[in-house]
């Protein structure tokens, strides 16, 4: 691994340790409140039907035929490390949320949703699978403006599904930013093993 991704991993790790320990003392609970109550008070029936439609493409379901996707279409040994980067998040994310046990919001929800709150396992998925197709992408894409645009909507749905969380009152904003920060953290570690496979 490089210098360079070795102090980002390591200043991330850091950054999301600061957050995970805030979470649990309740430092973040008057920035969580302010967020929440600002996004939620942006709803109506079209941002509701659209945040309930990008959440989606971050559910399990979705998900699951994404990664089968991309491993029939690559069928080499990085469609599988991008499946056991799906099964390594998931993991993650459950031994994270049994550790922390932080409740999630409790009022206002539009959609139902069960278990613990932090991180956020949406947002964890999006960012480890859709962030994986965007280093892919990066790589192998020759044409600089398809490469661009591919990347640049994935990056908008990352994020959309992040604040989708949010707006359907199943999460804090802290959910999402520690939910995005481990999987990125993860991304980064996979990426080394990626780039042996393709000869870099």
């Amino acid at each position: 691994m490089s210098k360079k991704k070795l102090n980002l991993v390591i200043g991330l790790s850091i950054i999301f340790v600061i957050l995970m320990f805030s979470v649990i003392f309740g430092w973040t609970e008057g920035f969580d409140t302010f967020v929440y109550e600002s996004i939620i008070s942006l709803r109506c029936d079209f941002l509701d039907n659209f945040f309930k439609f990008i959440t989606d493409l971050g559910d399990a379901l979705f998900i699951v035929g994404l990664v089968v996707g991309v491993v029939l279409v690559l069928r080499n040994n990085v469609g599988y490390l991008y499946a056991t980067l799906a099964v390594d998040t998931v993991i993650t994310n459950f031994i994270f949320k049994q550790l922390i046990r932080r409740d999630r919001p409790d009022v206002l929800k539009l959609i139902k949703q069960g278990g613990f709150s932090f991180p956020s396992g949406h947002s964890m998925i999006s960012m480890s699978m859709y962030g994986m197709l965007i280093y892919l992408c990066y790589k192998k894409i020759k044409n600089k403006y398809i490469k661009w645009i591919i990347c640049s909507l994935l990056g908008i749905l990352i994020l959309s599904i992040g604040l989708s969380r949010v707006y359907l009152g199943v999460h804090y904003i802290s959910d999402v930013l520690g939910g995005f920060i481990l999987s990125f953290i993860m991304v980064v570690l996979y990426t080394e093993l990626i780039n042996k496979f393709l000869g870099e």
